[in-house]
């Protein structure tokens, strides 16, 4: 986990929307709020977490974030400059990429280790010879803990995690500057999992690299974010440091998610109070009015159903959408 460089921020997103369009039958389409109004910053050198349930849009905040998906409004502000263009989206893919959550689909079959890693260099055209090339990807591949000899074989000749690890090589070809991290370790053993988010915690120190940190378990997202994003059916709930959000939350939703995770200390473990959880998320084509929390939580009163709350700053740095967080706190 990096300090981060000099304060400023290399991505700002404001105001994000990203909608699809689901087809009803008889020619009708409803929109699907997939992301809806969201705004937050990563800092140089960061690692900021994004967690909540499934569905609720993590991963298309990374996705549009890159481009992968245009965003139906809002504004991606990329080391300053603004990505409007189709001009601006192809600078930004030289200096951002994306590691993706199954290290068994993202990898072609056909191609070897060296020419899955080599394809950003081929495509970006980074190189002058077939010698340069090939350091390149040796050079790669020993950052991510392969050996040269595995440069001629193919992915299904490797396990998850180091199929995981040629994702990550391949990740780093165009010496990014920022990286999405689409859930990196969910589909890894758990014994490989550490191995893994080690490697991105020494990536981060030797390459000044940003991640965006995408994943389900929270105990991973804490143990590498510096600072720790909360989801909830589109809309962002929390926003604070790693430490906060774990000790002191402040969204009904974070408190639940929170007292789910497992404590290694008996004590702790059996003074934690589970906060459980009633009903079924939503749907995302028929999201409640006003809070999209409001459904599943002990404390909505009328106001949650009629106003959508702000994403708003509590104290320094701790950011919650809930009307009534004072009084609840």
């Amino acid at each position: 986990m990096s300090n981060t460089q000099n304060n400023k921020p290399l991505i700002e997103v404001k105001n994000l929307k990203k909608y699809f369009d689901i087809n009803t039958g008889m020619f009708r389409t409803r929109a699907l709020k997939a992301v809806d109004d969201v705004s937050f910053d990563i800092m140089k050198g960061e690692t900021l977490g994004l967690v909540g349930e499934s569905g609720c849009g993590k991963t298309t905040v990374g996705r549009t974030l890159l481009h992968l998906y245009k965003p139906t409004s809002g504004e991606i502000i990329y080391d300053g400059k603004p990505i409007k263009t189709k001009a601006d989206v192809n600078v930004c893919r030289k200096k951002a990429t994306l590691v993706f959550q199954d290290p068994y689909s993202s990898l072609n079959p056909r191609m070897t280790v060296s020419d899955i890693i080599a394809e950003p260099l081929d495509i970006h055209k980074m190189y002058n010879t077939k010698e340069e090339r090939r350091e390149r990807v040796l050079e790669l591949m020993a950052r991510v803990g392969l050996n040269s000899e595995h440069a001629s074989r193919y992915a299904h000749e490797f396990s998850g995690g180091q199929r995981q690890r040629i994702g990550i090589a391949r990740s780093l070809a165009i010496n990014p500057d920022f990286i999405v991290c689409d859930e990196p370790v969910s589909a890894l053993d758990v014994s490989i999992q550490a191995q893994v988010i080690n490697m991105f915690g020494e990536l981060q120190e030797q390459l000044g690299l940003t991640y965006l940190f995408i994943a389900h378990d929270l105990l991973v997202v804490r143990h590498i974010s510096n600072r720790i994003a909360v989801m909830y059916l589109g809309k962002m709930v929390e926003l604070t440091d790693a430490d906060t959000i774990y000790n002191r939350p402040l969204h009904p939703y974070s408190k639940a998610l929170m007292s789910a995770v497992p404590m290694p200390d008996p004590n702790i473990a059996r003074a934690n109070q589970r906060i459980p959880l009633t009903g079924d998320i939503p749907s995302p084509l028929n999201a409640p009015s006003g809070c999209p929390f409001r459904t599943r939580c002990a404390h909505a009163c009328e106001r949650c159903s009629e106003e959508t709350p702000a994403f708003r700053e509590i104290e320094k740095g701790h950011f919650v959408a809930c009307h009534r967080v004072e009084e609840l706190n």
